[in-house]
């Protein structure tokens, strides 16, 4: 009877299920260049709960789950320049332990109290923060906001003018498993560069704001997405839904997986926000389709008016009519100036670079470190996070986002005839090929994962000896047994949108729990074969339906060699590695 009512069971949930061609995570390939859509969410409950969620992923891709511990910033600030409204003076600190951030503090002369503190993060022009011409100018900026009365931080990117400890772009497989990278290191020092503002004497802690352009508006959404303290923002020409940034610094593996800018910078909400594009850049829909998406999501909090446009007919830039844009928006919400609109840009004198430059004939710190000590101290940092960390079910959450894994309250089962069917997960498209056969009637079932897929795994003896007297199921789990599939991974920042193979397998062990569980089993007892036993063991630790482990995992000793070759899923080791999986499972 049991064999009937579970065969019965799939038969119906066939009836109902979409029939896909391909596993859409082969089919479906996004990159920086895809035309993205946001969803529209019907409830600021469902938004909000979007947002948690993204955000947690947002700081898992930045290697900032949990936040790095906060070391003194050590800042110095240092040859001041007056003129006769504003003064300029050269300011570096530690963002980490010998890691320096280098810039520039403006300063409005003759106002007293505390004033409002900006942060200038810059794009990917050849001067950097240092920049004066038509297109770009980060010292007109710095000068005009200082003159109206804010304290401006402009600071550089990595590996540029001052910032030059590490390269701009770095990193490989082991980084990856670190989530140590470009964007990550300079999401955080806009984090710190933020504590820096806070500890001036003449800035108003409570009233702080970031504007950026290009890679720099990248840092401002980022730096919004995560930090609740900039009060106002605008980030400028790169808010977009047909490019979502060409630099290393602005990709991050686990990034944008099921995501996009729009709704990353949308996390600012309610804050006000500005969002500035341009005729001739991958922002020249923003009046049409980014503004309307942001708009939407405002409107949830009944703070519409909050999020504001405006179009300049131009090529990619941070031009005059731009920073004016900037400067009345601003005015508007810091400022509180009922005349706002009428905030225009004054002529700047350019200083010489050399004047400008921090470490200009002046040496790096004695301490400062190189990438390699930097990485290290990266590492050393995160397990010391690891080790200290005393709730599993912290644990359990970062090695979830890392691997990007979802337990799915409902799993749909395609029937293919003799004890063949498809499990996907609804609106997904996924496709899991497997093999169940029900057995007589028990409250446990066997789950049964090889590396070679369902076929080898039905031969195998654990699976043989569940045969006829519990119910068994394999499955083909991604690109295995007669699920491998071709995937284009050519792509440029393949994994800032595509999960790994091995983080889709886990998923795939998860969904085959889950469609266990919903098919009445009350006891799921999952075995790991081979290669898959890392597999299991990770689903396991992850998955939010217990489970009975079998999974020898032999010579995986969960070392960074051991993942890169055996289980490769970028920020794995960053949200506390085998060690945390161990931890977790043995709760």
């Amino acid at each position: 009877m049991r064999n009937i009512c579970l065969l019965a069971a799939v038969g119906a949930s066939f009836l109902g299920a979409p029939l896909f061609a391909e596993d859409s995570r082969n089919a479906n390939i996004p990159n920086t260049n895809t035309h993205f859509s946001i969803p529209r969410f019907q409830s600021l409950a469902e938004w909000e709960k979007r947002a948690g969620s993204l955000r947690k992923q947002v700081l898992s891709a930045a290697g900032l789950l949990p936040m790095p511990e906060k070391t003194p910033l050590n800042s110095q600030i240092f040859g001041r320049i007056e003129n006769k409204t504003y003064s300029i003076e050269k300011v570096y600190f530690e963002t980490l332990p010998g890691f320096y951030l280098a810039g520039n503090l403006y300063r409005p002369l003759g106002k007293q109290g505390k004033l409002p503190g900006v942060l200038m993060p810059h794009g990917h022009a050849e001067y950097g923060r240092l920049e004066h011409g038509p297109l770009f100018s980060v010292p007109s900026r710095g000068i005009n906001m200082a003159q109206q009365g804010y304290v401006v931080f402009a600071y550089d990117m990595i590996g540029y003018n001052d910032t030059i400890q590490i390269p701009h772009a770095f990193g490989g497989s082991k980084e990856q498993l670190w989530s140590f990278g470009p964007l990550g290191l300079q999401t955080w020092n806009s984090i710190r560069a933020l504590d820096f503002l806070q500890s001036l004497p003449d800035v108003d802690p409570e009233q702080l704001s970031v504007t950026g352009e290009s890679g720099g508006g990248t840092q401002t959404f980022m730096l919004c997405a995560v930090d609740q303290r900039p009060k106002v923002s605008s980030p400028v020409n790169m808010i977009s839904l047909i490019m979502q940034g060409g630099s290393p610094c602005e990709n991050a593996a686990g990034l944008r997986v099921s995501a996009n800018n729009v709704e990353i910078a949308a996390l600012m909400a309610p804050r006000p926000m500005l969002m500035v594009s341009a005729t001739g850049d991958w922002t020249r829909n923003t009046p049409q389709e980014e503004f309307p998406a942001m708009k939407a999501i405002y409107a949830l909090y009944d703070k519409a008016a909050n999020v504001q446009t405006v179009m300049i007919d131009a090529p990619h830039n941070y031009n005059q009519a731009s920073r004016e844009a900037v400067y009345g928006f601003f005015a508007q919400h810091i400022l509180k100036d009922p005349r706002w609109a009428e905030y225009k840009e004054k002529r700047i004198r350019q200083e010489k670079l050399q004047d400008m430059m921090v470490f200009h004939h002046r040496a790096l710190p004695d301490n400062a470190v190189d990438l390699p000590k930097l990485f290290a101290y990266w590492i050393a940092a995160a397990r010391k996070q690891t080790a200290e960390t005393r709730n599993a079910a912290d644990l359990k959450e970062r090695l979830t986002v890392a691997i990007g894994v979802t337990t799915p309250s409902n799993v749909t089962a395609t029937l293919a005839g003799a004890g063949s069917l498809t499990l996907s997960r609804p609106g997904i498209g996924d496709r899991i090929p497997a093999y169940l056969s029900p057995g007589p009637k028990t409250e446990e079932a066997v789950l049964v994962v090889h590396p070679a897929g369902s076929a080898t795994a039905k031969n195998s003896p654990a699976a043989k000896a569940a045969m006829g007297k519990k119910a068994l199921l394999t499955i083909d789990a991604f690109q295995t047994g007669s699920a491998k599939e071709q995937r284009d991974r050519s792509h440029p920042y393949f994994l800032t949108f595509n999960r790994s193979d091995d983080a889709n397998r886990v998923q795939d062990i998860v969904t085959a729990i889950a469609y266990l569980k919903q098919s009445g089993y009350g006891k799921i007892r999952l075995i790991g074969l081979d290669s898959a036993a890392v597999w299991a063991t990770f689903a396991g630790a992850v998955s939010d339906i217990p489970v009975t482990l079998e999974a020898d995992l032999g010579t995986f000793r969960g070392e960074d060699d051991d993942f890169v070759t055996r289980f490769f899923v970028p920020g794995i080791q960053r949200a506390g590695g085998l060690e945390a999986a161990k931890r977790v499972l043995a709760r």
